[in-house]
């Protein structure tokens, strides 16, 4: 599989800067994966996102650079992460090849590093994020036969908060799952001390937002996700 048969989704808020940094980081690694971002119809910032040069449908003058792959999609509803990804995600592994999530806030520092994730493919891959490093795959690939097979990318009925315990678990469970700990996607995050808090963050990191994703978690983990997983595995998800 090549680098260009992974397509990445990044659903953003508020933070235009932010995709234009990555969008250089994009261009600083040769990556040669697709990036959509996704924002909502009613995001302040939109025009500032449409502006961004970066996401430009490209130029008819030879002479220029090229543009690094890079979409944008405005959508009208859902404006959670979790239901964002899971209305995106699986239409787009129709396409076969690999899906995968990156933050607005990650920032891949590795030359190649989309290419490396999907060597390490079938399954789940992901990179060293300088924070959670091995142990949650803040930024995740993963084959689009998986995302095919369960009609989802994220666990129905949870918005934003443990949806790389999930991603990790899948891998796991399926015994197909890879840490490459030399691609460096680092993430960018309050949490980590390298950024401000803003609205966003200071909303999807709120305990009331915990409480209800972990109880969402816990209900997917205990009722839909034994018999998912056998599904999956009787297709052949198997490591």
């Amino acid at each position: 599989m090549k680098a260009s048969d992974l397509t990445m989704i990044c659903p953003s808020r508020g933070r235009p800067a932010n995709i234009a940094e990555l969008a250089t980081c994009w261009e600083q690694t040769g990556a040669l994966a697709h990036l959509l971002v996704v924002v909502d119809d009613d995001d302040p910032a939109l025009e500032q996102y449409l502006a961004l040069p970066e996401l430009a449908a490209g130029s008819d003058d030879d002479s220029s650079p090229m543009l690094p792959p890079i979409s944008l999609e405005v959508i009208e509803e859902p404006r959670r992460l979790g239901p964002i990804l899971n209305s995106i995600v699986p239409a787009v592994a129709q396409h076969g090849g690999a899906v995968g999530f990156l933050g607005d806030d990650h920032r891949p520092r590795t030359a190649a590093w989309d290419q490396r994730l999907v060597d390490a493919l079938p399954g789940v891959a992901y990179g060293n994020d300088m924070f959670q490093e091995g142990k949650l795959p803040t930024a995740v690939a993963m084959s689009a036969g998986i995302v095919q097979a369960l009609g989802y990318f994220t666990p129905p009925g949870v918005e934003h908060l443990y949806l790389d315990d999930f991603w990790l678990t899948l891998g796991r469970e399926l015994g197909a799952i890879t840490y490459l700990p030399d691609v460096i996607i680092e993430h960018v995050h309050p949490h980590a001390g390298k950024a401000a808090w803003d609205e966003g963050y200071s909303r999807v990191n709120s305990i009331q937002q915990y409480n209800a994703d972990s109880n969402a978690y816990q209900r997917f983990m205990t009722g839909q996700w034994p018999d998912d997983l056998r599904r999956l595995r009787a297709q052949g998800w198997q490591g």
